[in-house]
């Protein structure tokens, strides 16, 4: 499930962000900690192996590899901010594209129920089953991407019992073959069915029925979108580039940030410690960065902050049937507003939020200037 917080972060106070990190569930530490423990585990073992188990002329040797390792570590020679940095900034904005490319029947379902006319039976079900075949493309699209969704329906079958489908719709599906993904079938018979109910007359002109095309095409367009989105991924080359880097970086920092002993006056090494702090840190940033771009690369999973997909089909095929039938032409007496006979007149504010009513309005930024 989506992790929100975002009321918790509507007010700038102190320590606002400060309640955030004690959360569990979607926090950095949950994707991390175990990738932590393991670098914790590798560099103790190095750091007993050294102190205990090395003969003074290996730990000369093991001295020298260190702060041979140091040298690398501590230098620009592995560029891991400067690729983490571009990963991560590619990366949300893929993950951004990809929830503005999300199907939603809203726009569609607005021109269906105002453009599609027919208080009978007919009427009803040509608004239905066009919202029905809208909805039915984009849990195909989805069921091709999406690891939830494909859970919730493995096969057509259960598409058929959910009601997205009907049996003799399925028959025509299978029969129409194709090397390539079909979602794009249930919108063919959107505007079909559309160009028919123009010839019956429930589409009263030329300029409806194109308003109809207009907004299918923009559904189609994202339900491709997505379908491509899935398809081409950021290149393998950089997400290794990005992965050698930091694993290699942190591999040199195992040995390379050994505490040695401090009686050989090493440069740097004046205090003798078990436990590398900032080298700890270090790896919690780089690595929770790197983990970051993991996360986001692909929103069509089962992680935390995953799209919830299975609960945006539900939404999509509630309020589409809503729109199209129990709303359509379902109105409230049109009557005079309470504020009718009143020339001049504010609307009232309730005692937690008086204190905006004194406020001046605004007038523009040179209003005031003298």
């Amino acid at each position: 499930m989506t992790v929100s917080y975002t009321l918790e972060v509507a007010n700038a106070r102190f320590g606002g962000f400060s309640k955030l990190l004690f959360r569990w569930k979607g926090s950095i530490y949950r994707l991390l900690y175990k990738e932590l423990l393991v670098f914790c585990g590798v560099y103790l073992f190095v750091s007993l192996f050294y102190r205990f188990m090395l003969s003074p002329r290996q730990q000369d040797l093991f001295e020298r590899v260190a702060l041979y390792c140091d040298q690398f570590t501590n230098t620009s020679f592995i560029p891991v901010l400067f690729v983490l940095g571009f990963y991560v900034t590619m990366a949300f904005n893929r993950w951004w594209g990809q929830y503005t490319s999300f199907p939603l029947p809203d726009n569609l379902m607005m021109v269906v129920s105002g453009n599609v006319h027919g208080t009978d039976q007919r009427g009803r079900l040509l608004r239905r089953t066009l919202m029905r075949y809208a909805n039915l493309s984009s849990v195909l699209i989805l069921r091709s991407i999406s690891t939830r969704v494909l859970k919730r329906f493995p096969t057509l079958e259960h598409i058929v019992e959910a009601g997205f489908m009907t049996t003799h719709e399925l028959k025509l599906f299978e029969s129409l073959h194709s090397d390539f993904n079909k979602y794009w079938i249930p919108l063919t018979w959107f505007s079909n069915l559309a160009s028919r109910a123009r010839e019956e007359g429930r589409v009263r002109d030329d300029i409806a029925l194109r308003l109809l095309m207009d907004e299918l095409n923009k559904y189609r367009a994202k339900c491709s979108l997505l379908f491509h989105y899935d398809w081409i991924s950021i290149p393998l080359v950089y997400t290794q580039v990005v992965t050698v880097a930091v694993y290699s970086f942190f591999a040199f920092c195992v040995i390379g940030r050994q505490f040695l002993n401090p009686e050989k006056g090493y440069k740097g090494h004046n205090l003798d410690m078990y436990v590398p702090v900032f080298t700890l840190l270090q790896f919690f940033f780089y690595a929770g960065w790197l983990k970051v771009g993991e996360l986001i690369i692909n929103p069509f999973g089962e992680d935390d902050d995953d799209f919830e997909t299975n609960q945006l089909i539900d939404r999509n095929i509630e309020v589409s049937m809503l729109a199209v039938d129990d709303m359509y032409q379902n109105l409230a007496p049109i009557v005079k507003d309470k504020h009718w006979a009143q020339r001049h007149f504010s609307i009232p504010y309730t005692l937690s939020t008086a204190a905006e009513s004194l406020r001046p309005a605004f007038k523009g930024s040179t209003f005031d200037m003298r």
